[in-house]
Order: C-alpha cells, then sequence, then structure tokens
C-alpha cells in the first residue's frame, strides 16, 4: 500500500472557469455543453478535450459532472484544466465529497471562488491506488447505469404499446368518461409553513411527497425530502395515500406522474387517485394514460400554472377499453413495471453502498489492493 500525500488540492489539479457560448451562437453537434446543472444541451465545437470533470460555479453547486470525451464548459461551471497526473475518474469521485458550500459566498447567486479551492488541504494517494478506487465506485455506478437504462426500455416499451393499442387502434364503441366516474380523486394538504413542528426529516415520520420528489427517481416513488409528523396528519386531516397509488402533479410542474411504493403523503399540488370497486383499469394503465396526457389541453399555454385545478382532474376524459384487450395488456405490461420496480430497489441499495464507501474510499480509511 502506498503512502498518502499530504497538499493543497491546486497542487493536484488546476481548476479553471467555463467559457461563454450564448444560445444564438449555438451549433447543434455532438459536443455535450456543461453548466452548472449538468448537460444544458451541445454545440458542434469542443472547448476542452476529455476525460473532464466540471462541477458548478454559479447557480448549482456542489454536483460534480464527468465527460468521457470532448466537452464544452460554460461559464457557470468550473473544470478541471490540469490532472497534474492524477487519474481523471478518481478526482471526479473526489470532488464529490468535499463540502463546496464553504466555498460559496453565500451571495443571492451562489459562486465559488477556485482559488478558495485551490487552497483546500487534501490527501492524495498515487495513481495506481488512485486507479483502483476509481474502478470500485465506478463498477457500482456502472451497474447503477445499466439499471436506470434498462428502466428507461422497460417504460418506453410499454408507452409504446399504450399508444398503438389504446390510441391508434382506438375502438368506436369504447367507453369514454370522466376520470372521477371510476377512480377517487384526493388532493394533499401542506400544514402551516411557518408552524416548522409539523415537518420533519426524521424517517420515522411520514413520508409527504413534492413536485420535486416525482422527478428524482422513476415510475416508483419510494423517497421524500420532507416527512410530516404523525400529529400533523391528525390536525390537519392530511390524506393518506395507499401503496402503489397513482399521483399527479398538477400546479407549478404539471404532469410528472408516478406510483407510490409505500404509504405516503403530499402536499395540494398533488393528486392522487383511488381506484373504486370495479374500476376497469389497471393503475399501469391509468400511469400511462396520465403520462401522455396533453395538459395544455385543460387550459391556456400562456396560463397554465394557474389554469389547472382539481375539478378539471377530475373532469378529465378517460378511454376504457373492452375486458379483453385489457387483460392481454395487463399480462405483458405489467410484467415489466415489476421488473422496474426490483430494479428501483436494487438501484437504491447499490446508491447506498456507493454513497458509505465514498468518502471512507477518499479518507483512506478504507484501502483497496492494486
Amino acid at each position: 500500500m502506498s503512502e498518502w500525500r499530504e497538499t493543497a488540492l491546486g497542487d493536484q489539479i488546476n481548476l479553471k472557469r467555463g467559457h461563454d457560448l450564448p444560445s444564438q451562437l449555438r451549433i447543434d453537434g455532438r459536443v455535450p455543453i456543461f453548466s452548472s446543472s449538468g448537460i444544458s444541451g451541445y454545440h458542434n465545437e469542443k472547448k476542452a478535450d476529455g476525460p473532464g470533470v466540471i462541477t458548478g460555479r454559479y447557480g448549482t453547486i456542489g454536483q460534480v459532472y464527468y465527460s468521457e470525451g470532448e466537452y464544452w464548459p460554460l461559464n457557470t461551471a468550473l473544470y478541471v484544466q490540469d490532472f497534474k497526473g492524477n487519474d481523471a475518474k478518481f478526482v471526479y469521485y473526489f470532488l464529490q465529497q468535499l463540502d463546496w458550500e464553504k466555498f460559496s459566498d453565500k451571495s443571492a447567486v451562489p459562486g465559488v471562488n477556485r482559488n478558495n479551492v485551490h487552497q483546500e488541504p487534501v490527501s492524495f494517494p498515487l495513481p495506481n491506488e488512485q486507479k483502483a478506487i476509481a474502478a470500485v465506485l465506478s463498477s457500482l455506478d456502472d451497474k447503477i447505469n445499466l439499471l436506470h437504462r434498462q428502466n428507461k426500455t422497460l417504460e418506453a416499451m410499454a408507452e409504446t404499446l399504450f399508444r398503438q393499442w389504446f390510441v391508434e387502434e382506438t375502438q368506436e364503441d369504447w367507453e369514454v368518461g370522466p376520470i372521477k366516474k371510476y377512480v377517487d380523486v384526493g388532493i394533499g394538504r401542506t400544514p402551516p409553513r411557518n408552524q416548522h413542528h409539523w415537518f420533519s426529516e426524521n424517517p420515522k415520520d411520514v413520508k409527504w411527497i413534492s413536485i420535486k420528489d416525482l422527478g428524482r427517481e422513476g415510475v416508483y416513488a419510494f423517497e421524500t425530502a420532507e416527512y410530516l409528523t404523525r400529529e400533523a396528519v391528525t390536525q390537519f386531516s392530511i390524506p393518506v395515500i395507499p401503496e402503489n397509488t397513482v399521483v399527479l402533479s398538477f400546479k407549478m410542474t404539471v404532469g410528472r406522474v408516478a406510483i407510490t411504493a409505500e404509504q405516503m403523503l403530499s402536499n395540494e399540488a398533488i393528486a392522487h387517485f383511488r381506484f373504486k370497486a370495479g374500476t376497469p383499469f389497471s393503475v399501469e394503465y391509468l400511469y400511462l394514460f396520465l403520462k401522455r396526457y396533453q395538459y395544455d389541453l385543460l387550459g391556456s399555454t400562456s396560463s397554465i400554472v394557474t389554469a389547472i385545478n382539481s375539478a378539471m382532474i377530475k373532469d378529465m376524459e378517460i378511454t376504457v377499453p373492452n375486458d379483453v384487450l385489457m387483460k392481454r395488456f395487463d399480462d405483458v405490461v405489467k410484467k415489466s413495471f415489476e421488473k422496474i420496480r426490483s430494479n428501483q430497489l436494487q438501484i437504491r441499495t447499490l446508491e447506498k453502498v456507493r454513497d458509505t464507501l465514498l468518502p471512507k474510499l477518499m479518507s483512506g480509511a478504507v484501502r483497496v489492493a492494486f
């Protein structure tokens, strides 16, 4: 095992501010453009060769991105101009566990001073050990990315089947009715925000799903950023959403859809759909229907944020195919959704392993043979 070198970060890498590229000057190509929040477009010219490591300078702080090939870092980002002989993938993982908030100037728009980052005291192993550490973490990320790709493929196949059978080949004798005829539509609630004791970050409390949570994981919603105390649920009569229930955002960000992986709550920007006895379609059918629904038909596009309300959601018309076709559809699609859920569970496990290992590997508390 090699000794680790105690140095300043600037002795190991050189960070440089990204480069301006106004949208009107961008020409569509294959070169990814990295802003502080990740890939924000593509261009036909590069500004840096890969492998590259990029992080936010203004706006989104603390996220770190990796580019295998050539790329264009925008001026809201910092990128590693010189790795100084260090392994690029190791640097990518190392920067992920830095406390970037302490380099922020705390202004209205957070900004990072690269000179302060360069002065940060760090401990680096030699390149051979760096490669071994990066290989361990990369193997976990590769498996996670593979499962994400599988899920996207499975969901896309289900969406294609739905479109072909129930949109392109729709039958005139199929029933069409308001969604409230088949399911009970419930709306969540938010306790007064200035009464902080109702809100929690304790996983032992009740998960309270937000619009942001709906965009985080995929088809199934497992995690929430916030929780409500059980007293809040009782005090404000907040509807409890059962497991395997479709939820939909209909305010602010309209049209995010998910299926609850367990019992949850939601705020008032999210509707949930409880099936009645004898509902003629499945959870998967409803999920796919809501995913492709054109919500701009419910209100003018200029006022979509404020134009949609719960009454409009309840009156949305849904097509109900015959029982035989619905069963054929469910026989195919339910297996795909079961696989998606299983993959999401694996992803969660792998992410926990990676996130536990990351700081230990980067500090030398856990060593890797090389």
